[in-house]
């Protein structure tokens, strides 16, 4: 998968959230910074070149749709920036959350509550 561009991730959050979208669909949920419309063609159609999208064709009209989920997506990205800005350490990116203060005392017992049930269960 290629990285995207911040104005394509953008376009993409949209598309997971339409599920399926004209362009002028698609214009019609940026609400600020809306590129024109030729501009933002553009930007679908790199999407679906860079395989994250493809369409539908009515005549001369395309309904683009994602074929990368928003869940697959995340994965990636959680993936690169955790190696990318805390050394493939999670336990590096979790102390750098609770350093800013970011993430409470409370919610780290619950994800040490979540770590641990299924090791309870076996």
């Amino acid at each position: 998968m290629q990285k995207l561009t911040n104005k394509e991730e953008e376009i993409m959050q949209i598309l997971w959230k339409l599920k399926k979208a004209f362009v002028k669909e698609v214009m019609a949920e940026i609400t600020e910074d809306q590129p024109h419309y030729n501009t933002l063609s553009t930007i679908v159609r790199n999407l679906e070149e860079k395989g994250y999208v493809a369409h539908n064709a009515y005549g001369n009209t395309h309904q683009y749709y994602p074929i990368v989920s928003i869940e697959d997506y995340r994965k990636r990205f959680m993936s690169t920036a955790i190696d990318t800005y805390f050394n493939s350490s999670y336990k590096n990116m979790v102390s750098f959350f609770a350093k800013e203060e970011k993430i409470s005392a409370a919610e780290l017992r619950e994800i040490l509550a979540m770590i641990e049930a299924p090791k309870q269960e076996k």
